[in-house]
Formats: structure tokens, C-alpha cells, sequence
């Protein structure tokens, strides 16, 4: 059963086919948003972080939103193979209560972050001299700058109304916040003209940007005042990138996407945009690594975790679930494995097709 499907536009494919994948390739690498859907993943970003781009001499700029912010914050730490199975362990076990509040999850997620970094994990990320780590957030305006639900979802709608019109007029209601490492040079352009704003990361805002990436508006609490960012309320960061529409510099390597899907969504409020896609210049570079739709057939419940599993499974069952699908996974990162080492992989990538 082949596992693994690779997908390439059409300039990294032509530089597959002169150098094949090698790690020397790629200058960049994304991590989406997606909650849970994550656990899809942990196999493949366990052979990545700790043995792909194990011998990285050159800086290599990672940059995640929500769940692919908590995953970079693995891979920018000293041993990103430990602080990676911390995440997937300590997160595919949590449990609420009934009817949980968005206090109960917010305190929830700061609990799984604090246990995440560790002592010595802040540290490591800022100061990493290869992995240059950064986080998205979005910062709110107008109503759903507020925590009140009445106020915050009449903003969500609001926003949601005008992002159907034009991508581009998001940027009345959020502005993109890129936190990212003090040595960093990342450049990024929007082809929608979305400003982007940067923030080094320090150790007094670190763990409040990761926070705030992954703060779904209405299930978990926003992050207020974030030291060295302007004032206001910073929320997930997938309400802008979600899986992304950007290119990527100064540099001109390759970007590396492991993702769950083989065509990505732009935005959170493009989900049900079926005509809204990606421009093709965003993907020219890119490399996507997507489990194919036999592996995802052969999971449990044939599907890929998502935070709906919170509200359609008893706890038990749902743990059970997620901790099979993060098992199962590490077959991606053997795949990849093979793959990479494979005289004739050129020939089993596919373009991305929009």
C-alpha cells in the first residue's frame, strides 16, 4: 500500500528531477492549522525534525500557524524528537468536562504548552542558530475583539460575509502577525496585499504568541497586549493562514509541507468556498508530502482526527482513536524515508493541481 503522496508545482519539481529530495533543497517549510487533524502527521514530522534536516547547516525557516505552530515550536527545540512526542503524548490525551468553557479549554492548552516547552524550551527556540522559528497570529478589530460570544460571533460573521466577497478584505477585521525568530530575515508577499506585520520572538511574548495561533475565536480564549506587539486581542492564526496563499524569501529554495490534504484552503473562512483557492505562484515552490487516500482509508473510522472526535466520541474511545492514528502514522515517516532515497522519486511526484 503506498502511503505517501507527493505533490510539486512546477519549479521544485524540475529541481527534484535535477537533485532529487534533499534536505540542501528547501530554505522553508509550513505547518498548517487543523487542530487534532494533526496526529495524521506526528510520524512523518518525527523523521523530519529529528533526521531529515538532522545535519542542516544553513538556517531553515519554519513557519506554523495554530497546531503548526505548536508543532515548530517542537522542531526549533534542542531535541525536537523528545519535545514532539511530548505534544503528541500530552495533547492526544486530553479530556474536558461536559460542557467545557472556553476558560476550562484556554487553561488547558496553556497547561499542554507550559509542558511542552519545558524549562528550558523558550530558550532554545529564540536562540536556535539553524531552525528560525515563526508563529502567526491574527490580531482582531472591531467586534471580535471582544471575549462577550453575542459580540465576538456578530464580528465572525461579518468577517466571514466579506472575506466570501474578496479574500482581501479581511484585513478590515484581522491583521497578520508574523512572531518570529530575532535573527530572522523571512520576507513574505501576499498576493491578496494582506500586510504582514513582524514581532521578534522574546522570552516574555513566546509563549503568549503560541497561545494565541492556536486560539480558535469562540472555543479558547484570545491573548491580550502581547509583550512587544501592539496593544490589542490576538487570536488563531489560520483565520488569515489556515493553509496558506503566500510566497516565501529572500532566499530561493524549496518550501517543504507536510500536509493532511492534497489541495489546500486559504483561509479558515474558506472552508466552504469551494471556488476559493490558492494562487499557483503561492505553491510554484513547494513540495506538499500528504498521506494518500489508501492509508487515510485504512485509519480508524477511515478518517484523519478533527476536533469534532471532542463532541461524537466518549473520551476512552476517542484517546484510543488518536493514539492508533499517531502510531500508525510513523509508516509516513518510513515512506518518506524511502522515498527520499529513491534514484527515481522524480517520477512518483505529482503536480499540484488547482
Amino acid at each position: 500500500m503506498q502511503v505517501l503522496d507527493l505533490y510539486a508545482g512546477p519549479t521544485a519539481l524540475k529541481e527534484i528531477q535535477q537533485h532529487g529530495i534533499k534536505q540542501h533543497i528547501f530554505d522553508f517549510m509550513l505547518g498548517a492549522s487543523g487542530g487534532p487533524k494533526w496526529f495524521v502527521l506526528a510520524g512523518l514530522d518525527k523523521y523530519v525534525f529529528s533526521e531529515f534536516f538532522a545535519e542542516r547547516k544553513s538556517p531553515l525557516h519554519i513557519i506554523g500557524s495554530s497546531a503548526g505552530a505548536f508543532r515548530f515550536a517542537c522542531f526549533a527545540q534542542n531535541d525536537p524528537l523528545a519535545a514532539i512526542n511530548r505534544l503528541a503524548q500530552r495533547y492526544s490525551n486530553t479530556v474536558y468536562s461536559d460542557k467545557p468553557t472556553a476558560k476550562e479549554i484556554t487553561l488547558s492548552g496553556l497547561e499542554l504548552l507550559n509542558y511542552v516547552l519545558g524549562d528550558s524550551g523558550v530558550d532554545e527556540i529564540i536562540n536556535h542558530p539553524i531552525i528560525k522559528a515563526h508563529f502567526i497570529v491574527a490580531r482582531c478589530k472591531g467586534l471580535t475583539r471582544f471575549e462577550a460570544k453575542p459580540l465576538q460571533l456578530t464580528g465572525l460573521l461579518a468577517s466571514a460575509g466579506a472575506n466570501a466577497v474578496q479574500r482581501r478584505f479581511l484585513q478590515r477585521f484581522y491583521e497578520r502577525y508574523v512572531f518570529a525568530s530575532p535573527s530572522s530575515e523571512l520576507q513574505i508577499t501576499d498576493p491578496n496585499k494582506m500586510p504582514t506585520h513582524f514581532v521578534p520572538l522574546s522570552k516574555h511574548n513566546l509563549p503568549q504568541a503560541l497561545m494565541a495561533s492556536g486560539s480558535i475565536p469562540l472555543i479558547i480564549e484570545g491573548m491580550s497586549n502581547i509583550n512587544g506587539a501592539p496593544k490589542g486581542m490576538y487570536r488563531d492564526g489560520g483565520i488569515i493562514d489556515y493553509h496558506f496563499d503566500l510566497t516565501l524569501g529572500p532566499q530561493n529554495g524549496l518550501v517543504f509541507y507536510p500536509h493532511f490534504y492534497p489541495k489546500p484552503i486559504p483561509g479558515w473562512f474558506d472552508k466552504s468556498l469551494k471556488r476559493r483557492l490558492p494562487h499557483k505562484s503561492s505553491y510554484d515552490k513547494v513540495l506538499m508530502a500528504v498521506p494518500s487516500a489508501e492509508f487515510i482509508a485504512s485509519l480508524p473510522y477511515q478518517k484523519i482526527p478533527d476536533r469534532k472526535d471532542f463532541e461524537t466520541m466518549p473520551a476512552q474511545q476517542r484517546i484510543e482513536y488518536w493514539q492508533s492514528v499517531i502510531r500508525q502514522s510513523d509508516r509516513l515517516g518510513e515512506a518518506f524515508a524511502e522515498l527520499i532515497n529513491d534514484n527515481n522519486v522524480a517520477n512518483k511526484v505529482k503536480p499540484i493541481a488547482f
